[in-house]
């Protein structure tokens, strides 16, 4: 019989004020190591990394916010808020300068394909080369 226990790290759940709404994310891994954000797809939330999460925490510090009017994030109403793209992705640009992320790496998924594409062209740092090199599969380790 195999005693290993596999130890998986934990994984934090916070909110933050920013854009002028509530912000619920997941968390996890070392605030200095690489850090990485996941955006999820529609209809779902960060939720739908809750299984990933834990396996790249040991490599990442691993962000994953609830997009605008999904999961645990305030839904603003729509005459304040207009629920665009762009609007997401000034959302997700404003959230990661909340939190402090000035350099990090985007995984995607369906709907937040789109909000971080738009969010990646906004960064002057980031060239339309480095955002085809984010969507290139990770390595298993």
């Amino acid at each position: 019989m195999n005693t290993d226990k596999a130890i998986s790290p934990a994984v934090g759940y916070r909110t933050v004020n920013s854009s002028g709404m509530k912000i619920f994310y997941r968390e996890a891994g070392e605030s200095n190591a690489p850090a990485l954000l996941l955006l999820h797809g529609f209809p779902t939330s960060s939720h739908m990394f809750r299984g990933l999460i834990p396996l790249l925490a040991d490599r990442y510090h691993v962000i994953a916010p609830d997009l605008p009017g999904f999961g645990f994030t305030q839904a603003p109403q729509r005459g304040q808020f207009k629920y665009t793209f762009d609007n997401l992705a000034g959302a997700i640009d404003d959230f990661a300068h909340t939190i402090g992320l000035d350099r990090f790496a985007i995984y995607v998924f369906d709907y937040g394909a789109r909000s971080g594409s738009v969010s990646r062209s906004s960064i002057p740092s980031a060239s339309p080369r480095s955002s085809r090199r984010m969507a290139t599969p990770m390595k298993r380790a």
